[in-house]
């Protein structure tokens, strides 16, 4: 079998989460073979956002806006994107925490990219919690999801607007 797949044939998968998040996504890299490398397209509708603002201590990744138009908040900056736009978000500490908002008026599309690292430790500086992540040989995933001062059993605890 080919590793092929057209975006517009995929079954996205829709989420919402309080009144600030929400996308229809699909992480697509296991359907072409890919082990190492992480692709997922992501199409979120306008004042929305697919994620937190994190920042990853071990992946890299890279966003290809498709269709519309954001904002790209990367530290303690914040810049306008459009279609045609290509975002680097090297891993590293707070200083390269990301995230993508919709404030055009139809639907932000874009591809995202990332190394599929074994373990990574994903940081959330508006809330103040951390992720730990780890790829297990059997396939499956360890997670921890805390604060530096406790243990936290929700991902969106403390998130603006979830």
């Amino acid at each position: 079998m080919i590793p092929a797949v057209n975006i517009d044939d995929l079954p996205l998968e829709h989420w919402t989460r309080g009144e600030r998040y929400e996308s229809s996504d699909l992480s697509i890299g296991d359907r072409l073979g890919l082990t190492m490398l992480g692709i997922s397209i992501n199409v979120v509708p306008p004042g929305k956002s697919g994620c937190p603002f994190h920042n990853h201590r071990c992946e890299d990744e890279i966003f290809i806006i498709l269709e519309g138009e954001g904002t790209y908040r990367f530290g303690s900056e914040v810049r306008p994107i459009r279609a045609g736009d290509v975002l680097g978000a090297p891993a590293g500490g707070q200083e390269t925490a990301h995230q993508i908002l919709n404030t055009g008026t139809g639907p932000l599309r874009y591809f995202a990219l990332s190394n599929q690292s074994i373990a990574d430790v994903c940081e959330y500086p508006d809330s103040g919690k951390f992720q730990s992540m780890a790829r297990l040989p059997d396939g499956n995933r360890f997670r921890y999801l805390g604060r530096p001062e406790g243990a936290v059993e929700d991902y969106w605890d403390g998130e603006p607007g979830a």
